[in-house]
């Protein structure tokens, strides 16, 4: 006879605890690798002129795509990285808030840099778009709120997971 009953939510189930050793330096190095290739493609995006890619006075907007691309990618490599300095440990508060700052510091980088594109910034859809000081502005803020949640994520004293 066969027991047909689901299994009720508050069962607990054997799980295998987190080995509390050294983070693998594989992740190390991929974290590495990808902040490293989202410097590079942010790098072309802001200043193509370093690689003799540029063809226009104005900063348009493949080249605003490009930097913004890069700016996430950094981002996501940082993000790994950093979480891996708490491989082990009981993450706090704070951490949690800095991975959210991050994305939202993303967010706002995104919208300010693409202003225009969405219709919310100084040339309206007809017009080339241009990214003037007020997009910039908006970009660097961005930049600041995402370090604020890097600067978040580091752990200074963590916690062990007891187990």
């Amino acid at each position: 006879m066969s027991n047909d009953q689901p299994i009720p939510a508050s069962t607990p189930t054997a799980t295998l605890p987190r080995s509390t050793d050294n983070p693998p330096t594989p992740r190390v190095l991929i974290s590495y690798a990808i902040t490293l290739l989202g410097l590079m493609i942010f790098a072309i995006g802001a200043k193509p002129g370093l690689f003799g890619w540029d063809r226009s006075p104005v900063v348009g907007f493949v080249q605003i795509v490009f930097f913004l691309l890069g700016l996430a990618v950094i981002c996501l490599g940082g993000y790994m990285g950093l979480l891996i300095l708490w491989w082990g440990y009981e993450r706090t508060i704070v951490s949690e808030i800095g991975s959210r700052l991050v994305g939202t510091g993303y967010v706002i980088a995104v919208f300010a840099g693409m202003a225009d594109i969405f219709g919310m910034g100084s040339q309206p859809f007809p017009h080339v778009p241009y990214f003037g000081p007020w997009q910039a502005s908006g970009v660097l803020i961005g930049q600041g709120v995402i370090a604020l949640g890097f600067l978040l994520l580091i752990p200074f004293h963590p916690h062990k997971i007891s187990s």
